[in-house]
């Protein structure tokens, strides 16, 4: 029996074994609002009715509120792949309204992440929803500004600082150039929907409560939704193939990974610490995640990440395609002033 065969022959029975949990139950999905979405929306009404007897009051609001912002983009992000409901318009219109809680545009981001999914791990189809990355050679043949530009989107209070507000304000309100009429249409909803009801707000609460509340709320929301997606894929080991190469069961299991949480972030994250599965079969939702990862024992050899061990991605900065790993910027230096030594002798 050929190796091509038995990875055929495995990656049949893994999807296999995970096929009966891709499906919607939907007494789980309509609870899931319930105690998720109806939560958020008591919290931040409590945040604004408690500004006057003190802000700090709608701060703590906030706080808890980013984490039902969060587990409200897991709804949101079920929706996208048809997954939180069997019914194509009820995915829609409750992935259009936890879009407009949460300042996603539905249509948008739905195609874009498709594409993230088609070509997550390919060395060759990188730069659509994923989060840039360089290899080795690219930076090495990068222009001094390209590299500074590079460091600085690489470096953590940058992209855990800046990233939640450039994604808020800037990337989740324009659509790509190659959109279509529809979708641009529905992040212009979307937008209407975002900046009227925080306009109507401000005009009738007062403009500090809604920076208070719905800011910081955002902020933290963006700051972890950016981390989960960022530890999800980079990692020393983290599968990344050229496009000759590139498989998909792989850069499910391999290329993503399973961030173990306590149990209370794993509520408030819908689960998606199990990366792996979700890359693996997107049909399945949030509440089914971790099922499916138990019964089936080959997906528990996914790369394990714990909230402790998860801290060294933040060295990660490039991926060196030859030893199949990421490596940081200073081993990186390293190599590229041997190199130059070497071509000066």
């Amino acid at each position: 029996m050929t190796t091509s065969t038995t990875h055929a022959e495995k990656t049949k029975q893994l999807r296999k074994g995970v096929a009966p949990y891709a499906k919607s139950d939907i007494r789980k999905s309509v609870l899931q609002i319930f105690n998720t979405v109806i939560p958020l929306i008591v919290i931040w009404i409590a945040g604004y009715a408690l500004y006057n007897v003190s802000p700090w009051i709608s701060v703590a609001s906030a706080v808890l509120a980013s984490g039902f912002v969060v587990r409200t983009f897991i709804i949101f992000h079920d929706c996208t792949h048809g997954s939180f409901f069997k019914n194509k318009k009820a995915n829609d219109w409750v992935g259009l309204l936890t879009g407009v809680l949460t300042s996603f545009p539905y249509a948008k981001w739905k195609r874009e992440h498709t594409i993230h999914h088609a070509t997550s791990s390919n060395l060759d189809k990188r730069g659509i929803g994923d989060i840039d990355m360089l290899t080795i050679e690219e930076y090495a043949a990068a222009s001094p500004m390209k590299r500074l530009g590079y460091r600085l989107y690489r470096n953590p209070l940058v992209m855990f600082g800046l990233g939640p507000l450039f994604l808020v304000l800037v990337a989740n309100r324009i659509n790509r150039s190659d959109a279509k009429s529809k979708e641009r249409m529905n992040t212009y909803i979307t937008n209407v929907l975002v900046f009227g009801i925080l306009i109507a707000l401000g005009l009738t609460i007062g403009w500090m409560p809604v920076l208070l509340v719905h800011g910081i709320t955002m902020f933290i929301a963006g700051a972890l939704g950016i981390w989960l997606f960022y530890i999800q894929h980079t990692y020393e080991d983290s599968y990344f193939e050229e496009e000759s190469e590139w498989d998909y069961v792989k850069a499910a299991v391999e290329g993503s990974s399973y961030y173990k949480l306590p149990k209370v972030l794993q509520w408030i994250t819908g689960n998606i610490g199990y990366h792996h599965v979700h890359h693996l079969a997107p049909r399945v939702p949030n509440y089914n995640l971790e099922q499916a990862h138990e019964a089936n024992p080959p997906l528990h050899q996914a790369t394990t990440i714990t909230l402790k061990t998860s801290l060294e991605s933040l060295r990660y900065k490039l991926y060196d395609p030859e030893r199949k790993r990421f490596v940081t910027f200073k081993e990186v230096e390293a190599v590229l002033k041997e190199k130059r030594n070497t071509a000066k002798a």
